[in-house]
């Protein structure tokens, strides 16, 4: 890792949000801005000297070197600023963000990190600045580092400012309309508000929507009691049944009470290798089938796929058995379909 002299030094942890069902909405006390869908990433630059640190302190640089080169050539030489590294794509006509070729890009050789860099580039989305100069700025209010951020970018190919508003009417039509663009929903910070690493002092407001799903399978949980997961399938307009993601996240209670929903649907004694996680090769990711004949409602965010590979983006809530549904009835019709903005109108313009 790159060596830096700044007024502001790593490791740090980002400032994080809270989550509210609603945009706040007090007159002159909030800035409000679209929620990026990528990886958390604090810009240290001093220089030549770039470091790339995620929110957990990982070393981002190694996966993203062509952000590093943008960092050089498109941001002042001497900051620390806040924001997303993300990876836009053309879909459909329309420039959006796509969280399946940003995910790939964490991969342990070297060689296909190079090749992913030239193919599915990633772009740096800055929406906060820490540090400018010889000055940190941890204890200004969010309007002076707004400004500093803005000063700190040159914004050309690589490197970009997210859009702002203190209107929070324009803050909660961003919330319904942006997700065209592969967004995640509208974080709000204090106007007054300084840099606080590591507290919840931001709010963010997600999208959030039901859909009835059928149960396909389910693992058991670490401790071997009940459980872990629910693995979950819609049905495709080819009436092929589709695993669309995972429920998890139970109570003891509820992991035992699930399992005697669930185990008498086991068929035999199968036993189904999941896909490995890049993010914990040591997880145990077999399932076990069941047959597909029991619905559930899950509560969600968004979805992530092109048409007819289409999943759900994170684990989803389990709300509750729906015994009045059909599994038959559960197709992709049923999910809400985003507006299609392209991602241009959520970057600053000058």
């Amino acid at each position: 890792m790159n060596v830096v002299d700044l007024p502001v030094m790593p490791p740090l942890e980002p400032m994080l949000a809270k989550a509210q069902s609603a945009v706040p909405t007090d007159p002159g006390t909030w800035s409000y801005e679209p929620k990026w869908d990528g990886f958390r990433s604090l810009v240290f630059r001093d220089g030549d000297s770039v470091v790339l640190l995620s929110r957990s302190g990982k070393d981002l640089g190694r996966y993203f070197p062509e952000v590093v080169d943008a960092v050089r050539a498109e941001i002042t030489p001497r900051c620390v600023l806040d924001g997303e590294i993300v990876v836009p794509r053309d879909i459909a006509g329309l420039t959006r963000l796509d969280w399946e070729s940003l995910s790939q890009r964490i991969h342990p050789a070297e060689s296909r990190i190079t090749k992913l860099s030239k193919e599915t580039p990633a772009h740096f989305i800055g929406f906060d600045a820490l540090a400018l100069g010889d000055r940190s700025l941890m204890n200004e209010s969010f309007r002076v580092r707004r400004e500093a951020l803005i000063d700190a970018v040159d914004e050309r190919d690589w490197c970009h400012v997210t859009r702002t508003t203190e209107d929070a009417g324009l803050g909660s039509q961003w919330l319904r309309e942006f997700e065209g663009a592969g967004l995640d929903g509208v974080i709000a910070k204090r106007l007054e508000g300084p840099y606080l690493p590591g507290k919840r002092e931001m709010v963010k407001v997600k999208h959030h929507r039901d859909a009835d799903c059928v149960a396909i399978g389910y693992r058991v949980h670490k401790s071997g009691e009940g459980i872990g997961s629910i693995l979950l399938g819609l049905y495709r307009g080819d009436g092929d049944l589709q695993m669309v993601g995972g429920a998890a996240s139970f109570t003891a209670k509820a992991r035992l009470s699930l399992l005697a929903d669930l185990e008498p649907l086991r068929i035999g004694d199968d036993v189904r290798d999941g896909e490995p996680s890049r993010w914990n090769s040591a997880a145990d990711k077999r399932w076990i089938p069941v047959r597909p004949e029991k619905v559930c409602e899950v509560a969600y965010d968004q979805m992530e796929g092109n048409t007819g590979e289409r999943r759900f983006r994170h684990a989803v809530k389990f709300v509750r058995w729906r015994p009045d549904r059909e599994p038959s009835s559960c197709t992709f019709d049923q999910l809400d379909v985003p507006m299609n903005y392209d991602l241009r109108d959520v970057l600053e313009t000058r």
